[in-house]
Formats: C-alpha cells, structure tokens, sequence
C-alpha cells in the first residue's frame, strides 16, 4: 500500500531544481577550480587492440550532480526509505531500458566517426556526406541543416544521438560553403530538439501513458506540423545568419 504523501512548501519543492542548476553552474566555472578538482578522478578502458579507447571522469559528468542532487532531496523532504527505494527502483527499471538502446547506437556511431582509412579509400561517412551536401544545397545548406538533425532524433529517438552522428558533418559543410561552421551545428541541435516530437519512440510512450495506443501514426501526422515550422523558421533564422 503506498504510503500517505506529505505536503511540503513550495520553497521546498523547488529545492533541488534549485541544487541542481547552482551545482553544474558551480562545477563549470574554471575560476573556482572545482571542474579541474573533478577531472582528476578518471578511468581508462582498454582499447583492446582497436587503437580507440575510451575515458571517463566520473565525478564531472551531470549525471553525478543528479545523484547527488537526489540523495539530498530524500533527507530535505524527509522520504521515508520504501519510498526512496520505490524511486531508485523506478529509476533503473529506466536507465536499463535505455541502456540497451545506447549499447548499440553508440558503438554505431563511433564507427560512423572512425570510418575512414577503408579499403575503398574515401574519407570518413560524415565528411563524405559533407562534400555532397555542398555540391547539392551550397549556400543554401543553412535551411536544411535543421531538418538533418530532426531526421537523426526521429530515426535515433534521441537528439544526443542525432548530435553525435551528424555534428562533425554539419560542421565540415559549414567550413565548405564558408559559414559559421558553429551557427551550422547550432541548427543541427534545434533540428534534433525537434525530431523528438515525431520520434517513434517518443510518441509511442506517450501514447501509452494517455491511453491512445495504436493510434501512433495518427499523432505523428499531427505532430509533423509543428515540426515542420519548427525547423523550417530556424532554417530561414539560420541562412539569415550563418549563410
């Protein structure tokens, strides 16, 4: 039987939105020193004979300040532990099903980025693409960089992923059409931040949680029109200034 909820005051509640956004401020200013602090904890993976290997500071990542962040909210709330535990619980339940998405579309993306060197002796996929891109849209790319990066988060059903696959490629065309290669990226990002409102993934958990399942392709018809304005209005905002 889940226990009675406690009411709390507004001050209160807002408490560790509040911890969270003055702790990554706080860890990410280079003149308190506490970001080099962080970094110095780190972990090396082997690379086991690929030449690619991987660190991690553990300590800096956001990731920890939510952590953190949770366990002070538990003692500032005063949660009794079967509810903490019923939210830890709930929380991995997530993280797992997540996880097994990013076993295989991280590694996907690391051979996307490391693709070069082949035997057929072309660059790698996103400079490949990049070169295209120039010769099909020149210029003009600006205006479709958006919707690059809203494909990637609707196919990917993430826009972290989206960033990953596609930035070094938006920023290779903006060096090649001789715009801001960072205003270039920028629209990539506003792209993907919008693919997740047609992302399958997404709609189909939201479906569910309204109890409208089966009716995914329905809200996807819906939802690609605000996408569509979405990212054509930051196209056109980009050309205007990048291109």
């Amino acid at each position: 039987m889940a226990s009675a909820a406690r009411p709390i005051s507004l001050p209160l509640a807002w408490t560790p939105y509040v911890l969270t956004g003055l702790l990554l401020v706080l860890t990410r200013l280079p003149a308190l020193g506490i970001a080099d602090l962080l970094k110095g904890f780190k972990i090396d993976l082997p690379d086991f004979g690929t030449g690619i290997g991987i660190s991690s500071t553990p300590l800096y990542l956001p990731g920890t300040i939510f952590v953190v962040v949770a366990l002070l909210t538990a003692l500032l709330h005063r949660m009794r532990a079967g509810d903490v535990a019923a939210a830890w619980r709930q929380s991995g339940r997530t993280i797992v099903r997540a996880s097994l998405a990013l076993m295989f579309t991280v590694p996907m993306v690391q051979v996307i980025l490391l693709s070069a060197n082949g035997a057929a002796g072309y660059a790698a996929m996103p400079l490949e693409l990049a070169r295209g891109a120039e010769s099909l849209a020149g210029r003009y790319w600006p205006v479709g960089a958006p919707w690059m990066g809203g494909l990637g988060a609707a196919v990917a059903g993430s826009n972290t992923v989206s960033n990953m696959m596609f930035a070094l490629f938006q920023y290779d065309v903006g060096v090649r059409i001789g715009a801001d290669p960072l205003w270039i990226v920028a629209l990539q990002a506003v792209g993907g931040a919008a693919g997740n409102m047609i992302c399958v993934h997404n709609v189909v958990a939201a479906s569910a949680v309204v109890g409208m399942v089966g009716r995914e392709g329905a809200v996807i018809r819906k939802t690609l029109i605000p996408f569509t304005y979405y990212v054509l209005a930051a196209g056109l905002l980009g050309l205007a200034i990048a291109g």
